[in-house]
């Protein structure tokens, strides 16, 4: 899930060498956090977010194949 959600960044993004994807596993299920460089912010969580939300579905689906729940937080500059 983690190579997944990183690629799908590197592609969007101007500078591929600030993504960073860790992911955090709970009870819950997996949680992949994204952050990425400030000036991209706004590649990745797309007009009204509708990248982001698209991103989370791509991952969603990947995940249900695997039988796993996921999901994507996406980190601003502030949270990292």
């Amino acid at each position: 899930m983690k190579e997944f959600i990183e690629f799908i960044a590197k592609h969007l993004v101007d500078d591929p060498d600030q993504v960073n994807v860790t992911e955090v596993e709970s009870d819950k299920g997996l949680l992949l956090k994204l952050s990425v460089g400030e000036s991209d912010i706004g590649r990745v969580v797309g007009k009204e977010g509708r990248t982001a939300r698209s991103i989370r579905t791509l991952l969603i689906a990947v995940a249900a194949r695997q039988g796993i729940r996921a999901a994507l937080e996406i980190l601003d500059g502030s949270e990292r």
